[in-house]
């Protein structure tokens, strides 16, 4: 344990008690009387050294038990936290959550890269439904299936243009191949853009029917328990309009998807 020397301060005390003392009942308008309030302060404040001598405490001893929680919050708060693990994730899966990664910190080089206000634009639609088709495998790994021509294609082929673009428009020249690939790139831009919407919109196909079958039914007992506004024997008129409803919508979601 280390020893701490702590210094007592009414000596101090002392000699601020005797200049007290001397200017209310001893002149203090001549040197003499300066000097000689000096050698009395001096006096008191050895005389205060003995009566009043520094003290040493180990360091257990200077810190009270009071101050345990504070020290404990201090020493705490200093520590740095320490990170949490990364989720683990199946080999196929941990690919396209790498791969989520590097398209976004790619797309977000380009934006920055990119002046055009169209074009930059059109990277951070790419770049959101990007990520949220990412998420919504790795949420759901059964749709991984449904995204690889997206992730073996579709994307990389889009970071290509975008980096062809990019060096294109570095250059600031202007020239027909120049002029040319950047315009095509522009116009077809936008179509990626649709396909990378469509894309993820695919991948919510089975819960869309799942949705819609279920209001379908839910549709039909409302009606024939007479909950749903409709009288019960205009329901038992009709019995099969409800399902026929329900095959409809079925087969438009299946054409759809």
């Amino acid at each position: 344990m280390n020893y701490v020397k702590v210094k007592s301060v009414l000596p101090i005390y002392f000699v601020g008690a005797v200049w007290l003392i001397w200017a209310l009942l001893f002149p203090l308008y001549r040197p003499i009387h300066f000097v000689l309030a000096a050698l009395v302060s001096a006096v008191a404040y050895f005389a205060g050294k003995i009566i009043f001598p520094d003290r040493g405490y180990t360091v257990n001893q200077v810190n009270q038990p009071q101050d345990a929680p504070q020290a404990a919050q201090a020493q705490a708060k200093a520590q740095p936290k320490k990170a949490e693990p990364a989720k683990k994730y199946p080999p196929e899966i941990q690919e396209i959550v790498d791969e989520r990664a590097r398209a976004i910190s790619e797309f977000k080089r380009l934006n920055d890269s990119i002046a055009d206000a169209k074009v930059s634009s059109q990277i951070d639609r790419m770049e959101v439904t990007t990520g949220k088709i990412i998420d919504a495998v790795v949420d759901t790994p059964a749709k991984l299936p449904q995204i690889k021509k997206f992730m073996s294609y579709y994307l990389p082929t889009t970071m290509k243009l975008l980096n062809a673009y990019d060096r294109m428009d570095a250059t600031g020249a202007s020239g027909v191949n120049i002029d040319g690939t950047k315009g095509r790139i522009e116009d077809m831009l936008e179509t990626v853009c649709t396909a990378f919407d469509k894309q993820l919109d695919s991948l919510y196909g089975a819960e869309a029917l799942d949705v819609s079958t279920d209001i379908t039914v839910m549709e039909n007992l409302l009606a024939q328990e007479g909950l749903a506004g409709l009288d019960i024997n205009d329901t038992k008129a009709a019995p099969s309009s409800g399902a026929a409803s329900a095959a409809a919508r079925s087969d438009d979601i299946q054409l759809h998807f």
